[in-house]
């Protein structure tokens, strides 16, 4: 059930009037009035609906966005989709990270019980998911930018097409000619990351697969291991292009020529992906047009024209061909 204003003001002891006057920060209150109302809102969960504040002193005119880390390789692009579109619409944007855990969390917990923005936009950080839902079910509206894979069913998100974007990686090895290769994954929990390796054996089988976690050094470490157990391989599929570019720096090393030898694909197309030796064959999520759109999806609800789907806004992949593996 949704806790109301009425489940706030019993609780302590006031009236709906005084409760109101506290959220908005409108009226004379007196401090330890507020301080207790406000402790009653944060033990209860209350989340005053966008419309019941937008009616006592209108819309703060900013959007929230909750995000694991800036130093994610594909995140800055996501945030200048989100950026872009947010300010075009004369929106602000409030940004948190989960830097310092739970510390991060309850932060932020406060802040929605502020009222400080009037809707929320996450990149799911660890273990958060059930606040997040719990916030939405409560009536903060939310639009998840899903590259995990770990969405709620029924619960409105941007995400894209990792099935198929594995899919791609496999096709385009095969008609290079690829029939051995080894795929470095990301962590196994990760939803995207079952979704990529699915899409890639389902099309390229093969019992060469080893689990990083999307580090330099994780791509790095496969191909080392592999190469020194000389067991055979020609070619890598690696779940992103930060662990494609440990996967290039070990077989340079070993002296195995790119691609004659072994291509290799990575996953995102990052900046860096441009830059690598030989530049990387990979799999581009569309990580700027995933934050534009799920900006104007929450944007489009927040200004009544237009509704969050109940589920998940595809967006494709697509295979970026480049020296590593033409």
């Amino acid at each position: 059930m949704r806790v109301t204003i009425a489940d706030v003001a019993r609780e302590a002891g006031v009236s709906k009037t005084t409760v109101s006057r506290v959220i908005n920060t409108k009226g004379e209150v007196d401090r330890g009035t507020a301080a207790r109302v406000r402790a009653v809102i944060a033990r209860l969960g209350y989340v005053p609906s966008s419309g019941a504040v937008g009616l006592a002193r209108g819309s703060s005119h900013t959007i929230g966005m909750l995000v694991p880390a800036l130093s994610w390789p594909w995140m800055g692009e996501v945030l200048q989709g989100v950026v872009d579109t947010v300010e075009a619409a004369g929106y602000g944007l409030l940004l948190f990270t989960c830097n310092r855990g739970p510390d991060s969390v309850e932060h932020f917990v406060t802040q929605v019980s502020a009222r400080a923005f009037d809707g929320l936009l996450v990149v799911e950080p660890e273990n958060t998911l059930d606040t997040i839902v719990g916030l939405h079910r409560k009536g903060l509206p939310v639009v998840l930018i899903d590259d995990r894979g770990s969405r709620p069913v029924g619960f409105p998100s941007v995400e894209t097409t990792n099935h198929e974007g594995g899919a791609s990686a496999a096709r385009h090895l095969l008609a290079g000619g690829r029939r051995r290769p080894l795929v470095i994954t990301g962590p196994s929990h990760f939803g995207c990351v079952r979704d990529r390796l699915r899409g890639f054996v389902e099309v390229l089988p093969t019992e060469l697969v080893m689990v990083g976690d999307f580090t330099e050094l994780s791509g790095r470490l496969a191909v080392e291991r592999l190469l020194n157990n000389k067991v055979r391989f020609d070619s890598v599929f690696a779940h992103n292009d930060i662990s494609a570019a440990g996967a290039l720096r070990a077989l340079r090393a070993a002296g195995r020529k790119v691609p004659d030898d072994v291509a290799v694909v990575g996953f995102d197309n990052v900046p860096l992906a441009r830059h690598t030796e030989p530049p990387l064959t990979t799999v581009r999520q569309p990580t700027q047009q995933m934050g534009e759109m799920a900006a104007r999806l929450l944007l489009g609800h927040l200004a009544g024209t237009s509704s969050v789907p109940g589920g998940p806004v595809v967006l494709p992949t697509e295979i970026i061909v480049r020296e590593s593996a033409p």
